[in-house]
């Protein structure tokens, strides 16, 4: 901020010009108001999202009305910023600042979007679920003109940005089409729609052109027992094992079958085929790895081999963006591990589903616990057409992530993955397959990273009217104007007479402490009426007021955690009822 201030302008704090609002609310009680969470807000952008209803939260809540500003103090890096646009209740994530006569509303919204401040607020936090409380937020400096010069500011502002926000909405929208295309591309390689008029024409080697399913997967499934058999003979002799008979091929893990049951038709040629008899059939060829990224933190190191995991598997595409590496002496240990290049990785925790191929250059690496590896079966199957195949919105991604579990990590196991059902072409049409779906994907990657810089620019120009809107050079200046100093003085005299309002003898302290005293223990209201009651019903029953719906919430939770005395239950219509646990 520049030391010489503009004309009729004022250093300040946001302590100093606001505070915000503490007038919480019961939702029950007004059970069709509108409500707003943080997750109804878009991050940096101030734009409402949607909203849900006060009638589906339990939880204490904030009053807000028309022309407020929300501020979402959780995440403050997130910077979500709106300005009221109808009156209703928030989450209590919010700090929620009310209108005051001499300072825009519009013009304070617009300072907290700043960079600057977003900068300021999050140094202000730390931990996994960082929460900035307004006490840390009031020594932030603002520059304060008067109110006639902040209308004009927002003025020009409000249509500086819409034409931004268009722009940007424009781009947004592209994007999301040429998501939609990458979808649609993929739909069609595994369906053969893309290659039909391929299949049609003619070639060279129509022999292997018109193999049919049934006989491809003999050939496929003799080739993967051979290769075991091969692979297990040679172990056996390895350990001094020489077998007299062929007992030992009883041991042959048969690989499991994919479920044909309500699978959509496939072009001639083609079959269906689960994951498992898709691999090579070598020890491993469909395994997950050790450990993983977050539980054996403290082993890794700045140097050594690479630990594959759910960081480095994006949508198609391998990144080295996050590395977690272990020692070599620990890989020595972990060979049976390695990732080879065109192995074929999923994630199957977290983020269920990413996929892609290993590239040809990879670095000696294993994989972790939370990404699995198939190794295909080269001859028949083309690395880049299954990663395709279980990305596409088909029938095989349907099986995998329709079957994920767990409510904490959830995800999938190798069973699930086995039994994924894979739509098979012929090798010949596969490659083809590959070379047309990489030639489309490629022009749409083209134009989505036009379209993100785009936006990207979008944001750096939203950024810097910002940032010359809040220096006194926006807009033509009025030696007319009231000086901020009087405004600060106002709203000084108005923070005051509010303190006195709320310490006035309506409300005495030592009488709001005695009416604290007089709650009664919802356990004890709730047993004496012999029946369940709704939070509303047993609120007003046990003596509690709207100063203290924050001790009832308390309260509450500690009697429905575990080991729970009351529980919840929900009636025919919906509705909420406690009940003691008997």
């Amino acid at each position: 901020m520049s030391e010489e201030l503009p004309k009729g302008w004022i250093k300040t704090t946001l302590g100093e010009i606001t505070e915000p609002s503490r007038e919480r609310a019961l939702p029950g009680e007004v059970p069709d108001v509108q409500y707003v969470g943080l997750e109804h807000i878009e991050s940096q952008t101030m734009r409402l999202l949607g909203h849900g209803y006060s009638r589906d939260i339990r939880s204490s809540s904030v009053r807000f009305s028309k022309g407020d500003i929300l501020y979402g103090k959780m995440r403050p890096y997130l910077n979500k910023v709106w300005v009221a646009e109808f009156n209703g209740l928030c989450s209590a994530e919010f700090l929620v600042f009310p209108g005051r006569d001499g300072l825009n509303n519009q013009f304070l919204s617009m300072y907290l979007n700043t960079e600057d401040f977003v900068t300021f607020a999050n140094g202000q936090v730390s931990g996994e679920r960082p929460r900035v409380d307004f006490e840390k937020l009031s020594d932030f400096p603002i520059l304060l003109p008067p109110v006639a010069e902040q209308e004009r500011i927002v003025a020009k502002l409000v249509i500086a940005l819409s034409r931004l926000e268009r722009a940007q909405t424009a781009a947004r929208r592209a994007r999301e089409r040429v998501q939609s295309y990458r979808a649609i591309v993929l739909h069609a390689a595994v369906t053969g729609e893309l290659t039909r008029e391929w299949r049609k024409a003619p070639r060279k080697n129509e022999k292997a052109n018109l193999e049919t399913g049934d006989a491809l997967l003999h050939r496929l499934l003799a080739t993967r027992r051979a290769r075991w058999e091969e692979t297990e003979l040679h172990r056996l002799r390895a350990a001094g094992k020489y077998p007299k008979d062929d007992k030992w091929k009883a041991h042959y893990p048969e690989p499991m079958s994919a479920k044909l049951g309500d699978l959509p038709q496939l072009p001639k040629g083609w079959l269906w085929l689960s994951v498992d008899q898709l691999a090579s059939g070598e020890p491993g060829s469909i395994q997950s790895g050790p450990f993983g990224s977050q539980l054996l933190h403290s082993e890794f190191v700045d140097e050594g081999i690479l630990a594959i995991g759910i960081d480095n598997i994006l949508d198609g595409i391998f990144s080295l963006g996050r590395q977690h590496r272990i020692t070599p002496r620990k890989y020595e240990h972990l060979k049976k591990f390695t990732a080879q290049p065109l192995d074929v990785v999923i994630t199957v925790m977290a983020t269920v589903g990413r996929v892609c191929v290993l590239p040809l250059n990879l670095e000696p690496a294993i994989i972790t616990k939370h990404c699995y590896r198939i190794m295909p079966a080269k001859e028949w199957v083309n690395s880049d057409y299954l990663a395709f195949a279980l990305r596409a919105d088909s029938s095989t991604r349907q099986s995998i992530l329709g079957n994920i579990r767990g409510q904490t990590r959830a995800g999938i196991n190798g069973t699930i993955l086995k039994a994924a059902p894979v739509p098979l072409p012929p090798i010949l049409e596969q490659a083809e397959i590959v070379r047309q779906v990489e030639r489309r994907l490629t022009a749409a990657d083209r134009l989505a990273t036009t379209l993100y810089r785009q936006i990207e620019r979008a944001r750096a120009t939203h950024q810097s009217l910002l940032r010359e809107a809040f220096t006194g050079h926006f807009v033509p200046q009025d030696p007319n104007d009231e000086h901020a100093f009087v405004l600060i003085e106002r709203l000084r005299y108005a923070r005051k007479a509010e303190t006195k309002k709320t310490k006035g003898k309506n409300m005495p302290k030592p009488k709001a402490e005695k009416k604290a005293r007089t709650c009664r223990p919802l356990f004890t209201v709730l047993e004496e009426n012999n029946g369940p009651m709704t939070p509303e019903e047993l609120f007003r029953s046990s003596g509690y007021g709207q100063e203290t719906v924050d001790r009832f919430f308390a309260e509450l939770r500690e009697l429905t955690d575990s080991p729970a005395k009351i529980t919840e239950e929900r009636s025919a219509v919906g509705q909420v009822l406690l009940r003691v646990v008997r």
